[in-house]
């Protein structure tokens, strides 16, 4: 028996016509069906799917068609390759087992399993959360889909809730990578008792959601801060990669791919090059590796390369680093045992005051 989400989505796309969701409705119950080992079902449906004829939109539609649940994401063609990506030894190996099971999902089916479809980063900012997601769709061939949050998290009660459904019932419709970037804002700790009931419900409703997904939609969710998830988020996830910052090799390894595309390479090496950069994400090694370009173009011929990487890095030196500005507000805050101290002074101050 096909899910009765696909057959609601099914007989929405009949009554209104619109054969693309009818399609991407009845390909689903397909692959659903073959999961099951339902062939001889699936094949009468595909049979019957090709004789729905394809037409494009009139030309009087200025805007494309968006279903319910559309509007919560953005759909970006996956460009960056997976052997590409400079990724620690887990993140790589797990990356390319993922990928080898859903192309032979149906090796894994004839044995009474399925491919793993959860997958949960967690890092710093700019080391290759969002590439590793990407890739992962390039690789497949699949639609890569984008959660925007702005459309997704509404301001009254039940709002976020009934979008999430929404949402998920889109992609249901079809084999996709559904990608969570900061994923912290709506996978909070249920614990946390700054938190407004309402986002309880999200968390409990997201995680009953991705429990029902079909193996064929990846779900790959992105956080910068893992200690803000819910412990059951966790759980949810069948694979949990960390994507820590490059080491100083690596940081290497990553400048003299770019360096290498360059017309000339600079006098300065690799190594005093990485040594003058410090601790860095692979985002920063990319944008300064721009700028140095950059102004090197725009010299027309009279800035040489040399003269635009030194005038880069004395300006690199100088750079705002949020993990200063993180250690600066930590000395500054008042601890606990500081506190102490002034809590009982004022204690004895209001002790001795004259009263009226």
């Amino acid at each position: 028996m096909a899910r009765a989400d696909h057959l609601v989505s099914l007989v929405r796309a009949s009554v209104s016509g619109d054969r693309e969701t009818l399609r991407a409705a009845a390909e689903a119950i397909v692959a659903d069906e073959r999961a099951k080992k339902h062939h001889i079902l699936a094949d009468r449906i595909e049979r019957a799917l090709s004789t729905v004829p394809v037409t494009p939109p009139p030309l009087t539609t200025s805007q494309p068609q968006i279903g319910p649940g559309r509007d919560a994401i953005i759909e970006v063609e996956p460009r960056i390759r997976f052997d590409d990506l400079l990724l620690p030894l887990p993140a790589r190996e797990n990356g390319r087992q993922l990928i080898e099971e859903h192309v032979r999902a149906d090796v894994l089916r004839a044995h009474s399993y399925e491919p793993r479809h959860r997958v949960l980063l967690s890092g710093p900012p700019g080391n290759g959360k969002t590439s590793f997601a990407e890739a992962i769709a390039e690789a497949l061939a699949l639609p890569f889909f984008v959660v925007r949050y702005d459309a997704l998290i509404g301001s009254y009660l039940g709002e976020t809730n009934a979008r999430l459904r929404k949402l998920f019932d889109y992609v249901r419709t079809q084999p996709s990578v559904l990608f969570f970037d900061e994923f912290d804002a709506i996978g909070k700790e249920r614990g946390d008792t700054h938190e407004t009931g309402e986002i309880k419900r999200v968390v409990s409703f997201l995680l009953m959601q991705l429990d029902q997904l079909p193996p064929y939609v990846i779900v790959i969710a992105a956080t910068n801060h893992a200690e803000l998830l819910d412990r059951a988020v966790w759980r949810r996830f069948q694979m949990r990669l960390g994507f820590p910052a490059p080491d100083r090799k690596l940081i290497e390894v990553f400048l003299d791919r770019i360096i290498s595309g360059w017309p000339e390479a600079p006098r300065l090496s690799l190594q005093k090059i990485a040594a003058k950069l410090g601790p860095v994400s692979y985002a920063e090694i990319l944008d300064f590796c721009q700028n140095v370009r950059r102004r090197q173009i725009l010299g027309l011929g009279e800035i040489g390369i040399d003269d635009a990487l030194a005038k880069e890095l004395e300006l690199w030196a100088s750079r705002v680093r949020p993990d200063l500005i993180d250690a600066e507000r930590s000395e500054q805050a008042p601890t606990e045992a500081d506190a102490r101290p002034a809590q009982a002074a004022s204690r004895r101050r209001a002790k001795v005051s004259p009263t009226a």
